[in-house]
């Protein structure tokens, strides 16, 4: 791992253990192909079970569930890992693992917990998390989903967006509001009569990634298939600061791929007999590079560090992702920019990686919603509303 202050020394055996059998991991099995299915627009189903053998998905929950048990920085290493192959790995990750699972062992009934999460660590069920609607991605309480009483019963109806992994999920966290306006979570087999997700085609993003719009009309379910404990938008909301937590280290890991891309090519590529590394504005932007990821990687280190001893506060995962995913962003244009024509093909993983970066960059909230909550913090003054 690119590592310019030596931080893996601050980690512990199990949890560098688990960041090189990832790597390992998705050496073997990604590397060579992804460029193949970001273009062909395909999500590798195969990989889930085998990422599910690897104790990959929800990888931070109880090993009395069927998960790994591992510490919240390894988990985070876990994210980096996939990320630095493609931003469509570790976003199905951080749906199955932090958006599916955990919201299941964080607010679920003990069975609901026992019939799901062994099947879900395994890779053996998918899961989908739906609460953005088309009118309500940064305001989720907008929502529009209802949940109706029917006697033993609930019955959905409404239409929920940009919902990552809808196509191939089996089971989906459906976000809705009930008889008395409390949003509630449930969950939905998506064989249910009424429940329909239709694919999102022709996307320039997240292409190795399965995104979907989800259709519920007249979804009729089990009382006991609603998640007892949420009761309100806090629950669908600690949810989200599980997966933006994620996301945090991920980025860095799009980030170690463009940086590498970018150095190696300009020490390769020679303009009036000598290497553009040698030019000083190309070194200015891999120094920018590697300064950005090195304080990313001591923030995301730290608040895992936090989250592991349970001071973690959601405001510092929103600076974390915010910062981290924004400089991302910023390196993979400048690789782009060192790589010149070459850096419009998929022979390097740089436009690829620029190209879901904008995805990666608004979705978990957008870096403007990210400053505002972290200014309502600092000021005490709410500008979201």
């Amino acid at each position: 791992m690119l590592d310019y202050f030596q931080i893996t020394e601050a980690l512990s055996p199990e949890d560098r253990q688990t960041q090189t059998v990832a790597r390992d991991f998705m050496e073997a099995e990604a590397s060579d192909s992804v460029l193949d299915w970001w273009e062909s627009g395909e999500f590798p189903e195969q990989l889930v079970p085998k990422m599910g053998e690897m104790g990959f998905l929800g990888a931070n929950l109880p090993t009395e569930y069927g998960a790994s048990g591992v510490s919240n920085v390894a988990y985070g290493l876990i994210m980096y890992e996939l990320e630095r192959i493609d931003s469509g790995f570790r976003s199905f990750a951080s749906v199955q693992g932090a958006l599916v699972m955990y919201p299941i062992y964080r607010y679920g009934s003990e069975e609901q917990k026992r019939t799901y999460l062994p099947q879900l660590a395994a890779g053996q069920m998918i899961g989908c998390f739906g609460l953005t609607e088309h009118d309500g991605g940064s305001d989720p309480g907008a929502m529009k989903t209802r949940a109706r009483r029917d006697g033993e019963s609930y019955i959905l109806n409404g239409v929920k967006m940009w919902i990552t992994n809808g196509n191939i999920a089996d089971i989906a966290i459906i976000w809705a509001k009930d008889d008395d306006d409390v949003v509630r979570g449930f969950v939905v087999p998506t064989d249910t009569p009424g429940f329909q997700a239709n694919h999102i085609k022709h996307k320039m993003s997240m292409r190795a990634s399965v995104t979907s719009e989800l259709v519920m009309d007249e979804v009729r379910i089990p009382a006991s298939q609603m998640l007892p404990e949420t009761r309100g938008l806090s629950a669908p909301l600690s949810c989200l600061t599980q997966a933006r937590y994620g996301i945090a280290w991920g980025a860095l890991g799009a980030l170690e791929a463009v940086y590498e891309d970018a150095l190696s090519f300009s020490q390769h590529r020679s303009t009036f007999d000598k290497p553009i590394a040698s030019r000083q504005l190309v070194q200015t932007k891999l120094v920018d590079m590697v300064t950005d990821h090195t304080n990313g990687l001591l923030l995301a280190w730290r608040l895992g560090v936090l989250k592991d001893a349970g001071t973690m506060h959601h405001t510092q995962v929103s600076m974390a992702k915010r910062k981290n995913v924004r400089v991302a962003l910023n390196a993979a244009r400048s690789a782009r920019e060192i790589l010149g024509g070459s850096g419009i093909t998929l022979e390097h993983p740089t436009i690829r990686h620029m190209l879901n970066l904008e995805t990666v960059d608004t979705y978990e909230g957008t870096h403007d919603v990210h400053t505002l909550i972290l200014g309502r913090d600092i000021t005490g003054h709410n500008a979201l509303v």
